[in-house]
């Protein structure tokens, strides 16, 4: 191919919408994680062309990231088709982002004249709708829904799309659901019961899709923080009776129990949603804190002594757990960091050490969520190694970067409970002092 044609072929490209030109960093990414919860959603969506298309053009894309061309080209064609049957045509806008990312791979696979062909047929759509592609819904609903699915780094990015394709078409489903989920994943203090954009956009989103127990079960979640449980509470028992084989209603809704203080029945829910996805490490995280809740529950009845052989018991469930959790998703920061906290619990010291140290390089070179690895270090420092000195280090470190983190907070007040009993036992004691006066700064 001669320069000034592979210029053109160049500049055509990054004009297109597609998960090529979308930023989709492989760093921001846990791959084998996203494949399998991709993968999954072929499962959930048998028999929804559209959604199943969309999913295929996903894989298709994290497979070209794993290297694997071939692959990612067998998955783009099973998109196609999927498409056109569902619209019964080969120049529907609905192609637009699986056309983009068949030439972007055509060209990486020097198929120069199969990119030229999808970028002709990209034309022919662009011609017959007489719109920016950045500009239809269907592309935005796309999107939104790639960055909502391929990182939490990207949810400001799916918002953005999701609040834009309700500009163009405000009754889409697709984008209401979108939108509402993003918010949900977003929206942290700040509101009230009557003002928060989420439980608005939650309850907009049901109206356009009355079937979806899943928003029902998010709309109950979010109700509870406002202490609003009788409807919190009516609506999961409605969406069990509606959706008691669903994997995601039954995951979320083990999730709702936990925080409501019925483990044991979160636990059934769970274990029985893992019998579908056994390889889930949402499930399998939500099962370690599920123990982690019966772990503090036994500690706290006294008797430590008689109770020891019990609460070992329950730290090597959460152990087992959160095993498969940070195996299924490599880069599962919270996991790890728990991980590594209950191996110092047990104790094998030198394999949480270890765990921490991995933690922290994983955490640094995604630069994510150091901030969690703090706190879990700063709490291995103090009741596991019982190294006071290190313990304040890691949570002045974690509330330097994120203090309205939950792990932000619980390092402000283990901070005040540490200075405080310092200065009980010495009222001279200037490090506590330092310590007062560090938080007063930070708050």
């Amino acid at each position: 191919m001669s320069m000034d044609r592979e210029i053109v072929l160049r500049t055509k490209l990054h004009q297109l919408e597609c998960h090529f030109t979308w930023a989709l960093i492989k760093e921001d990414i846990d791959l084998p994680d996203l494949l399998n919860r991709l993968e999954e959603q072929l499962k959930l969506d048998l028999g929804k062309n559209k959604a199943l298309a969309r999913a295929y053009n996903a894989i298709a894309y994290v497979k070209f990231l794993q290297g694997f061309q071939e692959k990612a080209l067998n998955n783009l064609m099973t998109s196609v088709k999927l498409y056109i049957e569902h619209h019964e045509e080969e120049f529907h806008k609905t192609l637009i982002v699986t056309y983009g990312n068949l030439a972007w791979l055509n060209y990486h696979m020097k198929n120069y004249t199969e990119c030229e062909s999808y970028l002709q047929k990209l034309q022919t759509i662009n011609e017959r709708y007489a719109t920016e592609a950045s500009s239809v819904p269907e592309v935005l609903d796309e999107k939104g829904w790639t960055f909502l699915k391929f990182s939490h780094k990207y949810y400001e990015r799916a918002k953005e799309c999701f609040k834009k394709g309700l500009e163009l078409e405000p009754e889409d489903s697709e984008c209401n659901a979108g939108y509402a989920i993003a918010l949900f994943r977003t929206e942290f203090g700040g509101f009230t019961y009557t003002n928060s954009p989420t439980i608005k956009q939650l309850r907009r989103a049901i109206d356009t899709n009355p079937d979806d127990d899943v928003l029902n079960i998010l709309l109950a979640m979010r109700l509870v923080v406002y202490k609003r449980y009788d409807e919190a509470d009516i609506l999961v028992e409605k969406a069990l009776e509606r959706s008691p084989d669903h994997p995601h209603v039954m995951r979320y809704v083990g999730k709702f129990f936990r925080s409501r203080g019925c483990v044991d029945r979160s636990i059934a829910l769970l274990c029985k949603a893992l019998e579908q996805s056994p390889n889930s490490s949402f499930i399998h995280h939500q099962l370690a804190l599920c123990y982690k809740i019966k772990k503090i529950q036994l500690l706290q009845k006294g008797n430590h002594h008689a109770k020891a052989s019990q609460v070992q018991q329950i730290r090597d469930q959460i152990i087992y757990h959160l095993e498969i959790a940070t195996t299924q998703s490599t880069a599962f920061i919270a996991a790890m960091s728990d991980l590594a906290l209950h191996y110092g619990e047990k104790p094998d010291i030198s394999r949480a050490e270890e765990l921490f140290q991995m933690t922290f390089q994983t955490a640094k070179e995604k630069n994510d969520n150091l901030y969690v690895v703090s706190y879990y270090y700063a709490e291995f420092q103090l009741h596991c190694k019982r190294c006071q000195a290190l313990a304040i280090e890691h949570y002045m470190q974690c509330l330097k970067l994120c203090p309205g983190s939950p792990e932000g907070k619980r390092s402000y007040y283990s901070l005040k409970k540490i200075a405080e009993q310092r200065i009980r036992k010495n009222t001279k004691d200037g490090e506590a002092y330092a310590i007062l006066g560090f938080l007063h700064k930070e708050k």
